[in-house]
């Protein structure tokens, strides 16, 4: 038994979130794949039955008012807004996290006015915010330009419309500096849009306190939602009665069943919807954020940092030195909830890695991905997925 094991073990008693792992659908697999999709909560199949048996199969038309359809988008809003540092009434559920990006980043040019005619895009961003920038670009007649985050502070200029960044860099798990690019991006006049896909659920991030205008985030990774889980939209309190979004649908007009031919939008963070809410994975993914009720999002950052440490720890005394090289930043401040290695043959490795048990992914060309999702993921999960990686990649 090695060093690192018995510390795993001591660290797993002393876990004040140990607890949590049981509210989870679990096996023997060392799940590190909780950023693609998290794992499934226990309590989700039995109120996904309900909704489907009693409230659609029984109550029918009846539950969008009696079983709560109707202000579920609102209501689980309110839910994920302490998660990521957010007073209620800001967030709305609904829709792709696409076409919320698209709903923010047209807004925020309409937002900042005239004679701003230039968006900013983070350079190494998922490509789907890049290409729904571009068409956003195209529509509002502004100018779009890729810029790496750290550079954003001296691309801005009185031009500038609206710029959207990544919390944190899918790939290498690079954690951006939103206090300080929100701050640049206001003091240049334009209007910031974050996208939290990967952070929120992992670490804070203090949207109301750092002023974040607009923001849009998927609940499918850190918040266990589910495939396909809807995603929310960020509408700061100050900035909701100028929000114009580029969708208008009767679900956010102010009388929404009134069917009038002209749109006046609603007040508040309703004026984000669009259409008819997906009741069925809204409400799945209602009931797997319960797993959060009584967790601060500071002891998960606190548990995710000691995990991403111990596994660079575990590769470093497990793996044969020059195998792999992590692209992971080693600075607490910089590094989201994952940990990225850059490996020649990682396609095939990744794949032995499942077979033995232990699934990450796999980011072209040479990436093995490996997300800590701290609700569920051990400290023996991380010796053991560093020990079969090791394995893997022996001579």
């Amino acid at each position: 038994m090695s060093d690192l094991w018995v510390r795993a073990e001591k660290l797993d008693a002393e876990d004040p979130l140990a607890g949590k792992r049981s509210a989870f659908v679990l096996d023997d697999v060392v799940y590190l794949d909780g950023n693609s999709l998290g794992a499934l909560p226990a309590g989700v199949p039995g109120r996904v039955e309900d909704v489907v048996r009693r409230q659609w199969g029984e109550l029918r038309i009846r539950s969008w008012e009696e079983s709560g359809w109707w202000t579920a988008p609102e209501r689980i809003g309110d839910r994920i807004a302490p998660l990521v540092g957010a007073a209620p009434g800001q967030i709305v559920v609904g829709d792709s996290t696409s076409v919320n990006v698209f709903k923010a980043v047209v807004a925020a040019v309409r937002m900042a006015g005239a004679g701003r005619d230039e968006i900013l895009v983070d350079a190494t961003t998922f490509p789907t915010d890049g290409y729904i920038a571009e068409s956003a670009a195209r529509m509002t007649g502004c100018t779009l330009r890729a810029v790496v985050p750290g550079e954003v502070p001296g691309a801005l200029s009185g031009r500038t419309a609206a710029v959207l960044l990544n919390h944190v860099d899918y790939r290498t798990g690079r954690l951006h500096d939103l206090p300080g690019l929100t701050a640049a991006v206001h003091a240049a006049g334009a209007v910031a849009v974050w996208d939290l896909c990967h952070s929120a659920g992992a670490l804070p991030v203090g949207l109301d306190e750092h002023r974040v205008d607009l923001a849009v985030g998927c609940t499918y990774k850190y918040l266990n939602g589910g495939p396909g889980s809807p995603a929310y939209l960020y509408v700061r309190a100050e900035l909701q009665d100028r929000f114009d979004s580029p969708l208008p649908g009767w679900n956010s007009h102010v009388e929404p069943f009134g069917m009038r031919a002209s749109f006046e939008p609603a007040p508040g963070a309703v004026r984000g919807r669009v259409g008819t809410p997906d009741i069925l994975s809204m409400l799945a993914l209602e009931a797997a954020l319960e797993v959060w009720e009584g967790v601060s999002i500071e002891a998960v950052r606190a548990k995710s940092l000691a995990l991403t440490d111990f596994f660079l720890e575990c590769v470093a005394e497990y793996v044969p030195q020059g195998r792999v090289e992590s692209v992971t930043p080693d600075a607490h401040a910089e590094r989201g909830s994952q940990v990225a290695l850059r490996c020649k043959d990682a396609g095939e490795v990744m794949k032995r890695l499942i077979e033995r048990g232990v699934v990450g992914d796999f980011r072209h060309p040479d990436v093995l991905r490996f997300g800590f999702t701290p609700l569920y993921v051990g400290f023996a999960d991380v010796e053991r997925a560093g020990r079969v990686l090791g394995e893997v990649l022996a001579p």
